[in-house]
């Protein structure tokens, strides 16, 4: 009998020990508000974000969900998570340059690489994103992931098939990549992407550079013009960042941090995915736009091209110049540029 009462006695208290540690695990339920610059077309890799985040944390991880624009403008990412407003932030860093120097070269300077693959390496393995850790440091917050975006083609009403083409044409481009094309006497303008398919179909402009075939379908510019061409001058034509508030970071177990920055890397990886799958469906099909290609020595010289942007970006401050110079490495070793 007293044998039975001690080793019930002995099982409830190593029980109780495995609960108790169990909660000293997650010694607090953390709540966070992310915000991303997307809208609902990432809704469902969201969800499963938060659903990943919940089971993994054994409901100690909550995640709020705000789409682009819905709490936070885009370009005032940083400012609300130094502040607190939001916890987390899924942005680009070309969306405020202002705020944190190296914004421009991590967003992706024209030329900077050509496959999702090598932006890879120039971030993880060649010192890059060290560099923007820092940065991102200097301003309050915290750089714990890091994601691609997809295809940065020009599309066009009447087919290219060297740069000698469009110097007859009038593109839509951002400031980074029309610099390059005015060194080639291409006439360039800047729209917002909602007046693109009016004045595609106009002829206010005869093509644009702004995404790739799944944000062109969205955009319904299939409808005015046709040929959809690959200028080899920056894919992924964006990369993307996962901001977190450092005091929010410090109040999670080293075992919540992990799991949060598990989930995150996988939730930036289903994004690329779906930019990725989504654009060679719409290729495939072969229904909606022609595909070509730039001749490979056109490519080049768009590349060698770029080198007075980069220039540009690293006279700004030290730690660009060093950002620039990894570019720079990494061109000259892929070819694309001469030593």
């Amino acid at each position: 009998m007293k044998l039975s009462t001690l080793f019930k006695g002995t099982l409830t208290t190593s029980i109780a020990a495995s609960l108790i540690a169990s909660q000293l695990a997650y010694a607090d339920n953390i709540r966070l508000r992310m915000h991303t610059f997307y809208g609902t077309e990432v809704d469902s890799i969201a969800a499963d974000l938060r659903d990943r985040l919940q089971e993994a944390s054994d409901g100690s991880i909550r995640l709020q969900f705000f789409r682009g624009g819905e709490l936070v403008d885009n370009d005032q990412f940083v400012d609300a998570v130094t502040r607190g407003t939001i916890d987390i932030a899924h942005g680009v860093g070309s969306y405020w340059p202002g705020r944190v120097g190296i914004g421009t070269i991590e967003g992706g300077l024209p030329g900077a690489w050509v496959s999702a693959d090598e932006a890879r390496d120039i971030f993880a393995n060649q010192g890059l994103d060290e560099l923007i850790a820092e940065a991102y440091e200097e301003q309050g917050v915290k750089l714990i992931g890091r994601g691609f975006g997809s295809d940065y083609g020009l599309l066009t009403r009447e087919p290219v098939t060297s740069l000698d083409d469009l110097r007859s044409m009038r593109i839509r481009a951002t400031s980074s990549i029309a610099t390059v094309l005015e060194q080639f006497d291409v006439p360039t303008v800047f729209l917002p992407g909602q007046e693109l398919y009016v004045a595609l179909s106009t002829g206010v402009i005869d093509g644009a550079v702004y995404g790739g075939p799944v944000e062109y379908e969205q955009l319904k510019l299939h409808e005015v013009a046709k040929h959809y061409t690959d200028i080899n001058l920056l894919n992924p034509g964006w990369t993307e960042n996962a901001l977190i508030n450092p005091r929010t970071w410090e109040r999670m177990t080293e075992e919540q941090q992990t799991i949060l920055t598990e989930a995150l890397d996988q939730y930036l990886l289903d994004v690329h995915q779906w930019l990725e799958e989504g654009n060679r469906a719409v290729i495939e099909a072969g229904e909606l736009f022609e595909v070509a290609e730039l001749p490979e020595e056109d490519s080049r010289r768009l590349a060698e091209a770029a080198l007075p942007i980069w220039e540009a970006e690293a006279e700004k401050s030290e730690r660009n110049a060093r950002a620039v110079e990894i570019l720079i490495n990494n061109a000259i070793e892929q070819g694309r540029i001469s030593e």
